[in-house]
């Protein structure tokens, strides 16, 4: 099993696949890789040689925010925006959507589970 940047991605699949596994590489930066060490599309993970391989990690180190890295960047950002309590801050802090989404229906995987509000008891003379 191949191990880049602290992952191992699954060996039976394609490279362009198999490189999506790692945080912070999705499809076109994968293709991208691919295309820049000259490694054909349809060639598996179990195929490639240890040297392509390190060639792949060097390129990966070298050139993208990967990882713990990335995950560490965003929340950063997520925590300098709630530190400015500005309004996507405060959704953020409060749990609820944060790109202007509806909440009056829908939202509830932001919201968490819908809580049933008790009704007046009536009153009796």
């Amino acid at each position: 099993m191949a191990r880049i940047a602290g992952v191992n991605i699954p060996t039976n699949k394609r490279v362009e696949i198999s490189l999506r596994y790692i945080y912070g590489i999705g499809p076109k930066n994968a293709k991208d890789i691919c295309e820049r060490l000259g490694i054909a599309a349809e060639r598996r993970v179990n195929q490639l040689t240890d040297d392509e391989i390190l060639k792949i990690r060097e390129l990966i180190d070298h050139d993208f925010r990967v990882e713990g890295d990335l995950r560490r960047e965003v929340a950063m950002n997520i925590k300098r925006l709630m530190d400015m309590a500005c309004y996507r801050g405060l959704r953020h802090r409060r749990g609820l959507p944060v790109r202007g989404q509806r909440t009056h229906t829908n939202a509830r995987t932001r919201k968490g589970k819908a809580v049933a509000v008790a009704g007046k008891k009536k009153v009796t003379k």
